[in-house]
């Protein structure tokens, strides 16, 4: 079976939240006798058209962007092109120039969308979008939300619950293998001792600002992972304030931030906004056996971690609460190690790579045979 994924960035030109998201179904699912192939917009097209873990990554020509939305005259065509052999189509949504693709090259194959998230920061385009985005939404076959959570309190899926299904994004720890020693010796000479940590791109809805606020109040380090648009005012912030526990550390290797994730006593991921639809750097941490803080912003952040079961859940944009929390988990070592234990078993239980790629691989099967 042959799935083409659709959505406007991927590998290598960026790999952030929702690139990871559409990796770890192409791998899972490519190992269940699935055929993905994953379509993108790209600078350079014909330098990133590759074959990538087992599958490949077409670019078409990115031509203009506008408010986040890359537009290309190229992709209709290679979409077109890669359609045509594909049995099912896997759309990644949000992207309103995905959308006029679907319409202009007049779909004919079984679709779904992996509705990532809300539109939240471009509330004003959406005004324009939004009838577009409904007549899109209408016409696929199926859509999948990564949590119930999500699916509870987004106002778009609430009328589509009828075609809409839960598929928590899963993670594979083998992706994962253990830092050398040397690894782990050079972070525990930067870093003795304990360290709160944050892993993801620095984007305006992370609520780092919010963190660096926290680790003022309570004077735990904290080491920060990443880069993005939101690097250089952070940076500001916390030289600004003095902050000499607050430790920018930039994108880093993968076994580096495995060596961190192994070493941290505890992952805070403070997104305060919609456009946080779900979290992986929680799965992650979830995966490791670490205690967890986030914020209850009604999205998938918190059907990962639960609330004083895999670690606490503070009100968004909250920095004493978010301080307090960091304080409950510094102080008590046993409460701690229980929402890692806690977080450990939730991870095994609900977000493997492996339960995630069944479940969208018997979702295809059901399509093709339905549809």
């Amino acid at each position: 079976m042959r799935v083409l994924h659709f959505f406007k960035t991927y590998w290598p030109d960026t790999f952030g939240g929702m690139e990871r998201a559409i990796h770890a179904i192409a791998c899972g699912t490519s190992k269940l006798g699935v055929e993905p192939t994953v379509l993108s917009l790209s600078r350079k097209p014909q330098e990133n058209s590759v074959f990538f873990d087992g599958h490949w990554a077409y670019k078409a020509q990115l031509d203009l962007e506008i408010a986040s939305t890359g537009f290309s005259l190229g992709a209709f065509k290679r979409f077109g092109e890669l359609a045509a052999q594909a049995d099912v189509i896997h759309y990644h949504f949000p992207w309103p120039f995905m959308d006029l693709v679907h319409f202009g090259m007049r779909v004919r194959k079984p679709t779904v969308v992996t509705y990532q998230s809300d539109i939240v920061k471009q509330s004003t385009l959406l005004q324009v979008y939004r009838p577009v985005m409904h007549l899109f939404l209408n016409s696929v076959d199926r859509i999948v939300v990564a949590s119930p959570n999500y699916l509870e309190t987004s106002a778009v899926l609430r009328g589509r619950r009828a075609k809409t299904i839960v598929i928590p994004n899963g993670l594979d720890v083998n992706d994962y293998p253990a830092p050398s020693e040397a690894r782990l010796q050079q972070w525990r000479a930067r870093f003795p001792g304990k360290f709160f940590l944050f892993t993801g791109v620095l984007r305006y809805y992370k609520g780092l600002h919010v963190l660096i606020e926290a680790a003022r109040l309570s004077g735990y380090p904290v080491v920060i992972v990443g880069s993005g648009p939101m690097e250089q005012a952070l940076r500001g912030q916390a030289e600004a304030n003095g902050l000499p526990n607050v430790h920018f550390v930039g994108a880093v290797e993968e076994e580096d931030k495995i060596a961190l994730l192994t070493l941290c006593s505890g992952v805070v991921f403070p997104s305060h906004l919609r456009s946080e639809a779900f979290g992986l750097s929680l799965v992650e941490a979830a995966m490791f056996g670490k205690p967890m803080i986030s914020c209850e912003i009604g999205t998938g952040t918190s059907f990962i971690n639960l609330d004083k079961v895999t670690g606490l859940v503070v009100p968004p944009a909250d920095a004493p609460a978010l301080a307090a929390a960091m304080a409950q988990i510094w102080k008590d070592p046993d409460v701690a190690n229980r929402f890692g234990e806690n977080a450990a078993e939730r991870y095994e239980n609900l977000f493997t790579s492996e339960k995630m790629a069944i479940s969208y691989t018997k979702l295809y099967q059901d399509l093709v045979r339905n549809i």
